[in-house]
C-alpha cells in the first residue's frame, strides 16, 4: 500500500532521492536551466514536502510551493525502481488536495522538455501548457503547465 505523508525533507530517504533527482536534472540540461530547490530550501513555511513510501522504504518525493495565487509543483521525483507503480499519481493526487486544502485557484509546473514520462502524468491529472510565469524566463529545455482547481 502507498502511504503519502507531510515528511520532513532532510529524512534520509528523502535526501537520497532528492540528490538522485538534482544529478538527473544535471545530467540532463544546462545549469541555467535547473530550477529544482536545495533540501534545505524545502522546509520553508510556504512549502509543503510530501514522501510517498511503501513501508518503510521512501520511493517518491513531491512538493507545493504555497504563493498568494497559485501554487508550483516543485520535487517531483520517484525511483527508479518504483517508476509505474502509482507512487506519482499519489503523490499528484495529495499535492493538488494540499493546494485545494490552503484555498489556492491554480496549480502550476516547470518541467523539462525531455521528461516525457512526467509530460503523460501532468496530462493525465489535467495539467494543460502555459507560458512562463514567476520568476522563470522562457528557457528552450523548460515546458511549463497549469491546472485550475
Amino acid at each position: 500500500m502507498i502511504i503519502v505523508e507531510k515528511t520532513d525533507p532532510h529524512h534520509p530517504g528523502a535526501v537520497a532521492l532528492l540528490k538522485q533527482s538534482h544529478a538527473l536534472m544535471q545530467e540532463l540540461f544546462p545549469p541555467e536551466d535547473n530550477f529544482y530547490l536545495e533540501v534545505d530550501d524545502l522546509v520553508a513555511d510556504h512549502i509543503h514536502f510530501f514522501t510517498a513510501r511503501e513501508g518503510d522504504q521512501i520511493l517518491g518525493t513531491g512538493a507545493l510551493k504555497a504563493y498568494d495565487s497559485y501554487g508550483e509543483i516543485k520535487s517531483m521525483f520517484v525511483s527508479e525502481a518504483a517508476r509505474g507503480k502509482g507512487i506519482a499519481d499519489a503523490l499528484m493526487r495529495q499535492l493538488e488536495d494540499q493546494a485545494r486544502e490552503l484555498k489556492l485557484p491554480l496549480i502550476k509546473l516547470e518541467t523539462g522538455n525531455v521528461l516525457h514520462a512526467a509530460h503523460r502524468l501532468y496530462a493525465r491529472h489535467g495539467f494543460t501548457e502555459c507560458g512562463p510565469f514567476g520568476g522563470y524566463s522562457d528557457a528552450k529545455s523548460s515546458i511549463f503547465m497549469e491546472k485550475k482547481l
